[in-house]
């Protein structure tokens, strides 16, 4: 029985790959910038503290896990995000498998 030959992909794998956002240089300096600020702040707002010395360092070691901490979070969540980036494309090329090997008018 004759067959169809398979019909060409509508569109390849590079261009359903999503485009990487940058963020520009300025936002870059301006978020390092404030972090510095904000940590130049914290740490003079502890070391002219009127208390005890076990005290400023109490808060000292609270402020640097809280630090760590929202590091390690913003990372979890980047990672979790781009896991979900790399199923979806790997679910879009095989949709897109599906649909070219696809032949409406082929015999059940």
């Amino acid at each position: 029985m004759w067959r169809a030959p398979p019909r060409p992909m509508l569109c390849s794998m590079s261009e359903t790959t999503s485009v990487k956002q940058q963020s520009t240089a300025a936002f870059y300096g301006q978020a390092v910038l404030s972090f510095g600020v904000a940590m130049g702040a914290v740490a003079l707002g502890i070391f002219f503290l009127d208390a005890d010395g076990w005290v400023r360092a109490f808060l000292a070691i609270g402020v640097l896990y809280l630090v760590t901490s929202c590091f390690t979070l913003a990372k979890v969540i980047r990672d979790r995000q781009e896991a979900g980036q790399i199923t979806n494309r790997v679910d879009q090329a095989r949709l897109e498998k599906i649909l070219a090997e696809h032949d409406p008018f082929q015999k059940l």
